[in-house]
């Protein structure tokens, strides 16, 4: 194996869970933001659809999202009718399925820091004429930053060990697809145990640097 193809899913695996880190990210502070304003009926029953992917076997998971994204489907079919391509089996694709799957980690993280900011703050701005964006941006937001930071480390490298869902929804090509959970895989299949050794010792070695920061960050605060 020369050094092209050892870096490239290592690459792109980054390039995946940063993007896929992101979305899942911002999608859970808009989630828990709507969800923590104001009850409603149902509450509950959306909340454990979030949590979903965080128990369900990552194939299923793929499978749910390939037949949402699939070229059958009407998502897929008006992506492709304007990008001239599929979503499924690409970069892209990839970065759909780990952050379905980072999502439920980040939104249950940041809901925990929502959840402990005093409401007698959020009842004063509000008397005071605040909307609940200028709550969420200027008091919320500044006071849960422990938690924000620990929902996006956890994004990340959740996403950085998606292997289920992104081999149903994105495939395993090399070059465009393979990400570091299936490069691992296939060098474990066929017997490339030190090309395997190597890229899962860059896994744990960047999981731990991320969430030593994280500790070590939160117990400076």
């Amino acid at each position: 194996m020369n050094t092209m193809e050892f870096w490239s899913p290592v690459i792109l695996s980054l390039r995946v869970s940063v993007l896929a880190g992101i979305v899942a990210f911002v999608c859970a502070i808009w989630a828990v933001w709507r969800m923590t304003i104001r009850k409603f009926p149902g509450l509950t029953v959306i909340e454990t659809v979030f949590m979903l992917p965080l128990v369900l076997p990552p194939t299923v998971v793929g499978f749910l999202l390939l037949v949402i994204f699939g070229r059958r489907s009407w998502v897929g079919q008006v992506f492709e009718m304007f990008f001239h391509m599929p979503i499924v089996f690409t970069w892209g694709a990839a970065v759909i399925a780990a952050a379905v799957v980072a999502f439920p980690l980040a939104y249950q993280t940041i809901k925990t820091g929502f959840t402990s900011i005093d409401r007698d703050l959020l009842a004063v701005g509000r008397s005071m004429g605040a909307s609940e964006f200028q709550l969420l941006r200027f008091v919320t937001l500044p006071l849960a930053r422990r938690s924000l930071m620990t929902a996006l480390i956890l994004a990340f490298t959740r996403s950085l060990g998606e292997f289920g869902a992104t081999l149903m929804l994105a495939g395993n090509i090399p070059g465009r697809t393979q990400t570091l959970p299936t490069a691992i895989y296939i060098a474990v299949d066929t017997n490339d145990l030190n090309t395997a050794w190597l890229w899962a010792g860059l896994m744990v070695l960047m999981s731990f640097l991320l969430l030593l920061c994280t500790r070590v960050a939160a117990e400076r605060e």
